[in-house]
């Protein structure tokens, strides 16, 4: 559900590279999912080997919005360099009201408009680094779940073939004839010397 509501505020901010990791991100949960109800260990191997790639992803996000290493949250590196989109929560957060100026004055941006926020009560790139944040917590929570379902299950599959479920003789079966004996009867009926007892 945090997926998904990320992935909605990353559609409306056009930002590309989130909604991809997003759309991988909940395809995975899916496949965790269905491995843990359906008893399949590697579906879950799967989970959490990417939920160790979905926390560098968020780390770099985090790093992003708060420009370290000579990254700057006003690059497009986002959006694919594709457009100049940036977070919707740059203009759409909590308290912000937005402004448009018209720039008829000046040669060259007719039609054109000036955009200002003000007002915001939380400037949107802490917005960004408490998602990111949230899904490096439920990600790790993820990852010992995940670990702790496989430890279950390897345990649970041991356990039954020592106690004999993978053995190809059952303890516990029925006796029957073996098949050599069923065709010896079958050819003795049929045999011309079989009915010699009633041709007479």
């Amino acid at each position: 559900l945090a997926a998904l509501e990320r992935q909605v505020f990353d559609f409306l901010g056009y930002q590309w590279a989130p909604i991809l990791a997003n759309f991988l991100h909940i395809i995975i949960v899916i496949l965790g999912l269905f491995g843990t109800i359906q008893y399949r260990p590697r579906y879950i191997v799967v989970y959490a080997i990417w939920t160790a790639i979905w926390v560098t992803w968020n780390i770099f996000i985090i790093c992003f919005y708060l420009e370290v290493g000579g990254l700057s949250k006003d690059s497009e590196l986002l959006t694919f360099n594709i457009s100049r989109h940036q977070s919707w929560w740059s203009e759409n957060g909590p308290g912000c009201v937005r402004k448009e100026a018209s720039m008829s004055g000046i040669k060259g941006l007719d039609n054109h408009s000036y955009i200002s926020v003000i007002g915001c009560a939380l400037e949107y790139r802490y917005i960004e680094v408490m998602h990111s944040s949230f899904q490096i917590l439920i990600a790790l929570v993820g990852f010992v779940y995940a670990c702790y379902v496989v430890s279950v299950f390897t345990e649970e599959e041991d356990s039954f073939d020592f106690i004999g479920g993978f053995d190809p003789f059952p303890l516990y079966h029925v006796n029957e004839k073996p098949t050599n004996l069923l065709f010896k009867q079958t050819y003795l009926l049929l045999s011309p010397t079989g009915f010699s007892g009633t041709e007479g």
